[in-house]
This record gives structure tokens, C-alpha cells and sequence, in this order.
């Protein structure tokens, strides 16, 4: 297990974390401190515990609202998902009505290529 020292609010905080997550949780710590130095700067000192509360509600509040946005998103790759399969079906159908559209129209030409020839044979 690594260990790493973050720094919130000026202070330093011992963490350990997995191998390599080192950078990681070095880079979260510092955008959870951006969130309290921010707060501190609206409200000033109003206590650590009551800092961290508050950073933390606010990291959740955008948390919940990311996610609101994949459920959105994932919502919407269900539907393109759902058009595309229909459009691929319909063009399936398409294909195979053009297809026996052609077969029919190679059978007539056949035939008419057929019964021509038979009218252009001298009889015997």
C-alpha cells in the first residue's frame, strides 16, 4: 500500500492508497481543496469541519448532477441504438424488395429475349 501526503486548507493530511494511485488521489485532493478555499474565501473562517461539510455537499451536488447527465446520455445511445436497428431492418426490407424487383424484371426480360428470338427463327 502507498502512502501520500495531501494538503487541504494548509494543512497536510497523511493517505494511503493502491500502488500506483498515488497521482491520482494527489490530483483529487487538490481539486477538493479548491472547493474549500473557495468556500473559505465566500464565508471566511467558519470551521474546518463546517468547510469540509460543505466542500463535500458540493462535490455530491455535482456528482449527482454528472450522473443525471449519463443517465440523459445513455438514455439517448438507447435511442440512436433503437433508430439505428430500425433503419438497418428497413433497409434490409429494401434491399430485399429491389432484389425480387430485379429477379422479376430479370425473369421478364428472359422471357421477352426468349419468345423474340423464337419469332426470329426461320421456320424450316
Amino acid at each position: 500500500m502507498a502512502q501520500v501526503t495531501v494538503v487541504i486548507d494548509g494543512k497536510s493530511y497523511r493517505m494511503a492508497c493502491d500502488e500506483g494511485q498515488e497521482d491520482h488521489l494527489l490530483d483529487l485532493a487538490q481539486k477538493f481543496d479548491r472547493y474549500v478555499g473557495h468556500l473559505k474565501a465566500s464565508f471566511g473562517e467558519i470551521g474546518d469541519h463546517r468547510l469540509a461539510v460543505m466542500a463535500g455537499i458540493m462535490v455530491m451536488d455535482e456528482l449527482s448532477e454528472l450522473q443525471h447527465r449519463v443517465k440523459g446520455l445513455e438514455a439517448e445511445v438507447a435511442t440512436l441504438r433503437k433508430t439505428r436497428d430500425e433503419a438497418l431492418a428497413k433497409a434490409d426490407r429494401t434491399d430485399a424488395a429491389v432484389i425480387g424487383a430485379l429477379a422479376g424484371l430479370a425473369d421478364r426480360m428472359e422471357a421477352l429475349s426468349s419468345r423474340l428470338t423464337t419469332k426470329d427463327v426461320p421456320a424450316g
